[in-house]
């Protein structure tokens, strides 16, 4: 599908998001390296729902706000999108460190959503190993480590990306830095918090994930009252890219439910 792209005034700046399909509203939370454009992924989720996929403030075409300077900020400026567009109950699907965004979303008000997926959310400190720090490693290794399939990033991102896309994800590292570097990428509050949410939740995990150990899948499965936890065989952090109908139809049967 070609989707429509629309910029909302918002929190003092413009934020990008893009949206097709048919059906119930689903929203997609992207990964700390930004947002790619239209995936297959959505597509296969476009048959069943409008699907909305905003970029987070400061990554990609929308405005950064100066201010920000928490996830949690972040959080409750998409609430507020999801006010002003009249979105709600929605299936709401967090990528990653989008995820991690999602989380704190339904700790603050469950009401807006009808179901939460959480695909390799960050968020949590993990009890064993720890989140890769894109800060330490080459941009493009960071990227790469995300991939168990090598040729599914040079689908997404030519074999050498582009110098316009390499600028992309520095600003969207410098954006990431701004609001999730200490710690790096979880939150010391959130284990104390995260049990109030009470949205039917689903947490999906790549087997391959280099990137977010999956003992933080088990942690948010343990926490959150009826969650549950599945795995996609051959995937990495970025498994909407290598496994796009697998997620997508883990996505549309708990929707269903």
């Amino acid at each position: 599908m070609t989707p429509t792209e629309s910029f909302i005034e918002i929190a003092g700046g413009k934020l990008q998001m893009l949206n097709a399909g048919r059906g119930r509203p689903l929203v997609v939370l992207h990964h700390d390296v930004g947002n790619p454009g239209w995936l297959p992924f959505y597509d296969e989720l476009a048959g069943e729902f409008i699907v909305y996929v905003p970029s987070h403030p400061g990554f990609g075409k929308s405005d950064r706000p100066e201010w920000m300077r928490t996830v949690r900020d972040m959080a409750i400026v998409y609430h507020w999108l999801l006010q002003k567009r009249g979105l709600g109950p929605v299936t709401m699907v967090g990528l990653g460190f989008g995820g991690w965004i999602a989380a704190e979303m339904a700790i603050m008000c469950h009401h807006r959503f009808s179901h939460l997926v959480l695909a390799n959310p960050m968020g949590l400190q993990p009890h064993r190993g720890e989140i890769l720090d894109q800060f330490l490693v080459n941009t493009i290794d960071y990227v790469r480590s995300g991939f168990e399939n090598q040729d599914k990033f040079a689908e997404l991102y030519t074999a050498d990306p582009t110098l316009d896309q390499l600028e992309q994800w520095e600003i969207n590292r410098e954006m990431t830095s701004r609001i999730a570097y200490k710690p790096y990428m979880y939150d010391q509050t959130l284990p104390q918090l995260i049990d109030a949410v009470s949205v039917p939740t689903l947490i999906v995990w790549g087997r391959q994930n280099r990137v977010v150990p999956v003992v933080c899948g088990e942690q948010y499965r343990d926490a959150i009252a009826g969650a549950r936890l599945e795995t996609i065989a051959g995937a990495g952090h970025f498994m909407e890219v290598e496994k796009p109908a697998e997620l997508a139809k883990l996505v549309k049967e708990f929707a269903a439910s």
